[in-house]
């Protein structure tokens, strides 16, 4: 798997490629602990380039939510291709993360609710 990172707005954005599996996975924990470790605590998820997606991938997915959390951060998909969109619907995660067609929307959608929270 190999994995971009770059800052927009107040997101690391995460920039997935490949598969998403125990091999990858711990690449991924690592990655997403050092940023949270740096105080980077928002994290969005890139999925659009990952083509296949297994248990402990998802298993990945759900540790790094629950980690994030736990620094009172946030974490949000975006992107996701029609294979990886239709396993999050049958495991029933669509209902846990919050997902977004792309990066723009999940930025804004960020925004707005970061405002709304403000207010």
């Amino acid at each position: 798997m190999e994995i971009k990172v770059k800052t927009a707005q107040v997101f690391q954005v995460f920039n997935l490629k490949g598969r998403l599996d125990l091999t990858s996975s711990s690449e991924l924990k690592t990655i997403v602990r050092e940023h949270l470790n740096q105080g980077k605590v928002n994290i969005l998820l890139n999925l659009a380039q990952v083509d296949f997606i297994n248990s402990s991938g998802l298993g990945t997915l759900i540790s790094t939510l629950k980690e994030v959390r736990g620094a009172n951060g946030k974490v949000a998909l975006c992107s996701l291709s029609p294979y990886v969109q239709e396993i999050f619907e049958i495991t029933q995660l669509s209902h846990i993360f919050d997902i977004y067609p792309g990066e723009t929307e999940a930025l804004a959608a960020f925004g707005h609710h970061k405002a709304a929270a403000a207010n």
